[in-house]
């Protein structure tokens, strides 16, 4: 214990460029046994150097990850869809204050400070539609701006969310490319939807 020192393993950590952990990583990083890493990560968190994200996951206080890439730690399979992808995108032209993923677990809430973390889930065979993406020099799993806007129309179609037509900003968006994403849900309102908002 003596030898973790914080500002030793801090630095590692930043060095590394590990920004979200577990008590198993960092029991593999500092090569300690698992008691002591859990020891060690109950002692700075008491201190207030360490975020409990969830039961097992941590991120240094000084050196938090990208509230996105937080997302996709938190619960997984998950990616980054819905308002918040379409916000990032810039289709949706306001700032959202919560972060909404697609799962194909079941829907799940968490809360990390004051940030609110929403997972819905969607059927496996539409489980698709995201990729690694590069933002702020961090990798995150987001929706296609086609994707988060086939998943978020899926939830209004199902009357789970409210949309006015006029907000959505569709240059932006390719309408083949929606509707192909929008067929996998096997749901006709949805494919009625999309033709009003471009009617």
């Amino acid at each position: 214990m003596a030898s973790l020192n914080f500002f030793w393993v801090e630095e590692k950590l930043k060095k590394e460029g590990i920004k979200i952990f577990s008590i198993f990583d960092f029991q593999r990083i500092f090569k300690v046994k698992y008691e002591t890493a859990k020891k060690w990560i109950r002692r700075y968190q008491k201190k207030g150097y360490l975020i409990k994200a969830r039961k097992g996951l941590y991120f240094l206080k000084a050196n938090p990850p990208l509230d996105f890439e937080l997302a996709n730690a938190l619960y997984q399979p998950s990616y980054v869809s819905f308002e918040s992808a379409l916000s990032f995108y810039g289709i949706l032209p306001e700032t959202i204050y919560q972060i909404s993923s697609a799962t194909t677990r079941k829907t799940k809430t968490f809360q990390v400070g004051n940030l609110k973390f929403f997972y819905f889930k969607i059927k496996k065979n539409c489980f698709l539609g995201y990729s690694l993406r590069k933002i702020r020099g961090r990798n995150v799993l987001i929706a296609e701006p086609e994707k988060a806007l086939a998943d978020f129309l899926y939830q209004v179609s199902l009357g789970k969310r409210k949309l006015s037509y006029e907000r959505l900003r569709l240059k932006k968006i390719k309408k083949k490319k929606l509707l192909k994403y929008a067929r996998c849900f096997e749901n006709k309102k949805l494919l009625n939807l999309i033709e009003k908002i471009y009617a």
